[in-house]
């Protein structure tokens, strides 16, 4: 079985399962990159406001190939940005069984999908929900639009309950939903010798946090969409003097969110921090905050690399992903997007006991794992 794999560039939370859907032995897998100028390895982020070279290997383990992008503005920001004129050569010339596509809101990938409909079946990924719709014309000419895109597909491997509520809404029948779940690393970020709380304790005391201190910590980027500044709000309202706050990351609300902080003695801030000291980050903090107001938080995977941490967590309501990993009052909670005083209540409900919270996320998580994505693969594919 030769499975063609098509995706926009390296990403680190792909690259672990392309390498261990490779060496299986089951599937021959070729994966091939449609914005080629991410072969640099540096690409800028808006969101974070910077230019972004992760610190982790994404292509070792598995074959791939960079396919010529002729996009005068490549990248992943619009639908011209993917343009491949070669790429279906390409494709035909490998060979595939079977297509795996990620996302359709490229040129080429739309493309491919048109061309390969009927010929090979057709595995499609995206996370998209539908919990930012808005009502009007326009919802409905793109549920007309995304059911016609949808019928070139033959199976949808959706990452969870919000996932798949979005493609049995655009046409796919239950047959065509297969679950694969949203998934991280999640033993990169097991502290298994302890050394990871060891170098966050010695952290924390250089931020001023004592251990006894409860660190409520946001980590991603400092943008609207995740509202990261009601956690300032939090800050001004909470009662309790071992209850303190701490942002990693950077961002366009960076500036405004540091002078609104000038006058909070229990706020800390910190850079973007790259991939292999995030098992540290998140143990700087007792309790994972992701407040997102969207719209576009699909999943939120900071949610499965906080409960792989060990830590309790709080979601919004607009984060795809809260409603399969927190279990109400077990190991967090969902709150109101935007709304303070629920989160208040849920955070204060929590600091009771982070821990013991926190001991039922990594027990939450561990099934939320690679081989589940690989082994649904084979499992679709191989009969």
């Amino acid at each position: 079985m030769r499975l063609a794999i098509i995706s926009t560039h390296p990403i680190q939370y792909n690259a672990p399962w392309f390498r261990l859907l490779a060496q299986s032995g089951k599937i021959m897998i070729k994966v091939f990159y449609t914005w080629e100028q991410s072969k640099l390895g540096e690409n800028f982020d808006p969101g974070f406001g910077q230019i972004i070279e992760w610190d982790i290997p994404l292509l070792g383990g598995y074959e791939y190939s960079f396919v010529k992008n002729v996009s005068p503005d490549p990248g992943t920001h619009k639908f011209k940005g993917i343009v491949n004129p070669d790429l279906k050569e390409e494709l035909t010339e490998w060979a595939p069984d079977a297509l795996f596509v990620f996302g359709w809101s490229f040129d080429s990938h739309l493309k491919c999908l048109r061309y390969f409909h009927g010929k090979i079946p057709i595995l499609f990924r995206g996370d998209s929900t539908l919990l930012d719709e808005q009502e009007g014309l326009k919802k409905i000419l793109r549920r007309i639009f995304l059911k016609w895109v949808y019928r070139h597909i033959d199976i949808a491997l959706y990452t969870g309950t919000n996932n798949k509520a979005y493609f049995e809404k655009h046409g796919l029948r239950n047959g065509q939903l297969v679950f694969a779940p949203h998934a991280i690393d999640n033993s990169r970020f097991a502290d298994v010798d302890g050394t990871y709380s060891l170098r966050a304790k010695e952290w924390r005391a250089q931020l001023g946090f004592t251990q006894d201190d409860i660190v409520v910590l946001f980590a991603g980027k400092l943008e609207p969409k995740k509202d990261p500044g009601i956690l300032l709000k939090l800050a001004r309202i909470v009662k309790n003097s071992r209850l303190k706050f701490l942002l990693v990351g950077n961002g366009k609300l960076e500036n405004d969110l540091k002078k609104e902080a000038a006058s909070l003695e229990n706020v800390r801030f910190l850079d973007f921090q790259n991939q292999q000291t995030m098992p540290v980050v998140y143990r700087l903090g007792d309790i994972f905050v992701l407040p997102s107001v969207g719209p576009g938080e699909t999943w939120g995977l900071a949610l499965n690399e906080a409960m792989a941490s060990g830590l309790p967590v709080l979601a919004s309501d607009k984060v795809g992903g809260a409603v399969d990993l927190i279990q109400q009052g077990q190991n967090g909670y969902i709150f109101p997007h935007g709304n303070v005083e629920q989160l208040h209540k849920h955070l204060l409900n929590i600091s009771t006991k982070p821990a013991l919270m926190g001991q039922h996320s990594e027990e939450i998580i561990r099934s939320w794992n690679f081989s589940a994505i690989v082994n649904s693969i084979q499992s679709t594919l191989i009969r």
